[in-house]
């Protein structure tokens, strides 16, 4: 069985639509028709080489919707016909090797969820079946934008009552908005792009916008602040806004080698430095209860939905991205 897939043969893509064998499916496996992926700036870094060149040519995407088509021995969480999500995110089930899917050229290195592809072999630990009536493009989006930004919300304490600084109103940035604003958090988002600060005001209703990566007069007020800008100066300016009792949450990525610098006297007063792989969301308890809070009106995640392309259009999608031109694009793939 063959499929086409959107391969990275160099570093810096563009990605290349190409047909390539689907292998035979290993014990643990899972063969599923992807219906939508996201586009998310961890794409670019692999395309761009910061996560390494050994495995090029290969796959990349890491969020999806699809419909679950043939499994392999051993799997017991999902059957054929099943609506799941596909994420990056380990889940429990069983976890295998890389795939390898044969091309005219050679072979295509894949992980364990890779997802621009028609079809896309991957692995029982990185999918969760969830409710037919959450829209295949919003679904998608449950792959990792919504789990890692609204599960920082949810699994870092930050509720009603306290303040919250967002750097970085992407797709991460803007799902811990989304979830914030419902749970009543007094929210201020900071951003270098003034029309998703218009977006932040229209759609989520802050009042708190700043046009810049730095805060400017609020040192020392937030009780949490959230970095995914992926910015050196976003990431320290993070710190620097929060209260003495603050915890500043880093999500975003530097280029390799790059640091960021604190004060260890405000470690000493009580300001506290995190990290958080995404949002330590627990996938298979996490994806079902965000799915039915948006079914039940309380996570608007289509509102992060900035544009739709076609497959073939996948790298005008990831140019937009490079940009600042969306908080999160989907491509429909099936």
């Amino acid at each position: 069985m063959k499929t086409r897939a959107a391969v990275l043969r160099k570093v810096g893509g563009p990605l290349v639509i190409e047909e390539l064998e689907i292998p035979k499916l290993e014990r643990g496996q899972v063969l599923v028709k992807i219906l939508y992926s996201g586009l998310c700036r961890s794409n670019i870094n692999e395309i761009n080489g910061r996560k390494g060149v050994e495995f090029i040519p290969h796959l990349t995407g890491h969020e999806a919707s699809g419909i679950v088509a043939e499994v392999g021995d051993g799997i017991t969480k999902v059957k054929v016909g099943d609506y799941v999500v596909c994420s990056w995110i380990k889940g429990w089930g069983l976890e295998t090797s890389l795939v390898q899917y044969k091309s005219d050229n050679g072979m295509v290195n894949a992980g364990n969820c890779s997802t621009f592809s028609e079809f896309a072999v991957i692995s029982e630990n990185r999918l969760v079946k969830i409710s037919r009536m959450v829209d295949a493009d919003v679904a998608s989006l449950l792959g990792c934008a919504v789990p890692t930004g609204a599960g920082i919300i949810d699994n870092f304490g930050i509720k009603f009552g306290k303040t919250l600084a967002v750097f970085g109103v992407g797709g991460i940035g803007a799902s811990a908005l989304l979830r914030a604003v419902y749970l009543g958090v007094k929210c201020f988002a900071f951003d270098i792009f003034g029309w998703k600060l218009d977006w932040a005001k229209n759609k989520l209703g802050i009042a708190n916008v700043y046009f810049s990566e730095f805060p400017q007069d609020i040192e020392g007020i937030f009780d949490f602040a959230i970095e995914c800008s992926g910015n050196k100066f976003a990431m320290e300016s993070a710190f620097i806004s929060l209260n003495n009792s603050g915890t500043a949450i880093i999500a975003g990525n530097l280029e390799p080698g790059e640091r960021i610098s604190v004060d260890p006297f405000d470690l000493v007063k009580g300001k506290k430095l995190q990290g958080t792989w995404g949002g330590e969301c627990l996938l298979d308890k996490d994806i079902p209860f965000y799915s039915e809070e948006y079914l039940g009106g309380r996570l608007p995640i289509g509102k992060l939905i900035t544009k739709i392309y076609s497959f073939d259009k996948i790298n005008e999608g990831l140019k937009d991205l490079e940009k600042g031109g969306l908080i999160r694009g989907v491509v429909k793939i099936g």
